[in-house]
């Protein structure tokens, strides 16, 4: 796939346009989100990233589109898995929800910035060694075997990112958020808020999930451009996804081995892809090995058809035994308004809130650091 200069900056140009027209629309007055406004956003990534596609098809042919959509999907259904990390360090570092869609907004941004990082990496260490995909392969079974074990409890398990620990020691951190302000003069020194805190552990605890899911969208297409696109297409949709699942987190009690088998298939994939591909000299004398290759249509299929049979199974098992949805681990959903009444009486105790914690920061000459 031939991709001018020209175009990645127009690609991501144009992801930059978005990014800001949707802090404009709906950052530029910190409100709760409502469920028809998180809806229509998820609607709007999601159609966002189909005409995308679709223009791939056109342009590139149906190969290269089945790649991104395929490539997308996976991004998607392990974002959702990300999704309860995110709930997790909202609730530990006390985020008000008037402002979780803006922590959400810069810590997504930063992922993507360093996932592309981590992408022009990957694709360079592909293009020189084809053994890189055995790596790939194996930390991806690896990875969906931990899965295994773990079951959807070892999502809820979240340390602080020790970059975080450093940043709290380098810089002066207030106890209470001012606003959606990231940082605040206080006595006439700058204090770093809460709110750069969790921006941060958002964006770092994102890339280590890009751990494995970059490998696995590498084993699905390798075309940089795809693998970039299908990422950020991914990341931008999660922002929304986060307040329309709501409730429907802890219910997705199989989500995990879903994932898992998705994981594992791909690895065995990017095995097949090895061999085809091979220029090890302890095997088959360096010369590429004969053995069947996973059409990306068989890849779509499966990817897709093992999240609809997870995601099935897990509200219907829930539904008959909803003590499941608890022993899941208790996940609470973001908080999310039902109606514009609702969203703003949140807004209003949220703004109180914030006042009172302004007002406490400043009756003291020198706030008190969190640690």
């Amino acid at each position: 796939m031939n991709v001018p200069v020209w175009l990645w900056f127009a690609t991501i140009g144009g992801l930059v346009a978005v990014i800001l027209a949707d802090l404009f629309l709906v950052d530029h007055k910190p409100h709760a989100v409502t469920i028809k406004e998180a809806t229509r956003w998820v609607l709007f990534y999601v159609a966002l990233a189909v005409l995308f596609g679709l223009g791939i098809w056109f342009f590139a042919g149906g190969q290269y589109a089945g790649e991104f959509f395929a490539g997308y999907i996976t991004e998607y259904s392990l974002s959702v898995d990300n999704l309860f990390v995110f709930v997790i360090i909202m609730s530990s570092f006390a985020v008000p929800p008037i402002h979780q869609h803006r922590v959400l907004l810069v810590g997504i941004v930063i992922a993507l910035v360093m996932r592309g990082i981590f992408i022009a990496v990957g694709a360079a260490a592909i293009e020189q060694f084809t053994w890189v995909f055995f790596i790939f392969a194996a930390f991806l079974v690896y990875t969906a075997v931990n899965m295994v074990r773990q079951g959807m409890g070892g999502d809820e398990e979240w340390k602080e990112p020790r970059i975080v620990k450093v940043v709290r020691k380098i810089l002066p951190v207030t106890e209470n958020y001012h606003g959606s302000k990231t940082t605040v003069r206080l006595d006439g020194k700058r204090w770093v808020t809460p709110m750069l805190i969790v921006m941060i552990a958002i964006g770092l605890t994102d890339l280590l999930f890009a751990l494995d899911s970059i490998p696995a969208i590498f084993g699905l297409t390798q075309e940089p451009y795809l693998v970039f696109t299908a990422n950020a297409f991914a990341l931008m949709g999660l922002r929304q996804l986060y307040f329309l699942l709501g409730g429907l987190l802890k219910k997705l009690v199989y989500l995990s081995y879903g994932l898992a088998v998705i994981l594992g298939f791909i690895g065995v994939k990017l095995v097949l892809h090895a061999l085809h591909e091979n220029d090890l000299p302890f095997l088959n004398g360096g010369e590429p090995i004969p053995v069947p290759e996973v059409s990306i249509g068989l890849s779509l299929a499966v990817i897709v058809g093992v999240l609809a049979i997870t995601t099935i199974v897990s509200l219907v098992a829930v539904r008959r035994n909803p003590a499941l949805a608890e022993a899941h681990g208790g996940v609470q959903g973001p908080p999310v308004a039902h109606d514009a009444a609702e969203a703003r009486a949140m807004d209003e105790h949220d703004r109180q809130v914030d006042e009172e914690q302004a007002r406490d920061d400043e009756a003291h000459s020198v706030p008190r650091p969190t640690h």
